[in-house]
């Protein structure tokens, strides 16, 4: 557990999306290890039963709360439920996603409007869910968790890249229109990350290119300058900053995480 001084997020209520594995994961516990209580949710609840375990063990409360963020009804459910349960939300991380890759030459329909599905009308209706209560509250941060995808483009990722451009533009937006009701609303945006997702991406290059797995992994790790993965704790180090009181002023900004890749 954390030290007690070192709780800046005490008495705050956090909700993660896609919490089961990578990112999200990672972000819940870096919140309840900073005090924070936590309901996380992702499409397979099994997926969460130990993360709320460890989460409650930091004498957090937690709860999990299964739901599919392109599916309206139950992310509405997801919204009431994780108020219901911690009792209020300062803190929404909208981490769920996936990424599926394929030239556009022929790209498949199914596949661009799933990726815009998943990545970016997620963010929507999650948002959508919570801010009402956000507002009533007079607060307090909306954390999305983009990709440098949404800072440039890439090869063979033209829906995943369409996708997170378009969470940058909603970031921007909602950071805008939320401003009057104290709410700040910022991205984060990693490289390829030390990750399932990320593992899924060797495979398919392995599958597509004929590469070894290992020849896979260094192709992506020298996507960054630094020619590493970034870890998923880089990225949760940032979400709590965001969270805090102290960055009250940081707001509508994209935050890079990629090894100095894209500087700006």
């Amino acid at each position: 557990m954390s030290n007690e001084g070192n709780l800046t997020l005490a008495g705050k209520q956090a909700v993660v999306t896609g919490a089961g594995r990578g990112i999200g994961r990672s972000i819940a516990l870096a919140l309840a290890e900073a005090g924070a209580d936590v309901a996380v949710t992702a499409r397979t609840a099994s997926e969460l039963e130990q993360l709320v375990a460890q989460i409650q063990a930091m004498g957090r409360k937690s709860l999990a709360v299964s739901c599919d963020v392109t599916n309206v009804e139950q992310v509405q459910h997801m919204a009431r439920a994780s108020i219901e349960g911690l009792g209020g939300v300062d803190i929404l991380v909208n981490n769920a996603g996936n990424a599926d890759s394929h030239k556009f030459l022929n790209h498949p329909d199914d596949l661009w409007h799933r990726m815009l599905s998943v990545n970016l009308s997620s963010v929507y209706y999650v948002t959508k869910a919570f801010v009402p209560k956000l507002i009533e509250l007079r607060g307090w941060r909306i954390i999305n968790i983009a990709s440098i995808a949404s800072r440039v483009g890439g090869s063979y990722i033209a829906a995943y890249t369409a996708a997170k451009h378009g969470v940058l533009g909603l970031t921007r937006a909602l950071a805008t229109e939320l401003m009057p009701y104290n709410i700040t609303v910022n991205a984060i945006c990693p490289g390829y990350v030390d990750t399932p997702m990320t593992d899924a991406s060797v495979s398919n290059i392995t599958a597509r290119t004929g590469m070894s797995e290992a020849q896979a992994r260094e192709a992506l790790e020298k996507t960054s300058p630094q020619h590493r993965l970034i870890e998923p704790e880089e990225v949760a180090a940032i979400a709590v900053f965001l969270a805090q009181d102290i960055s009250k002023g940081i707001t509508g900004q994209a935050i890079n995480i990629d090894g100095g890749g894209v500087m700006s």
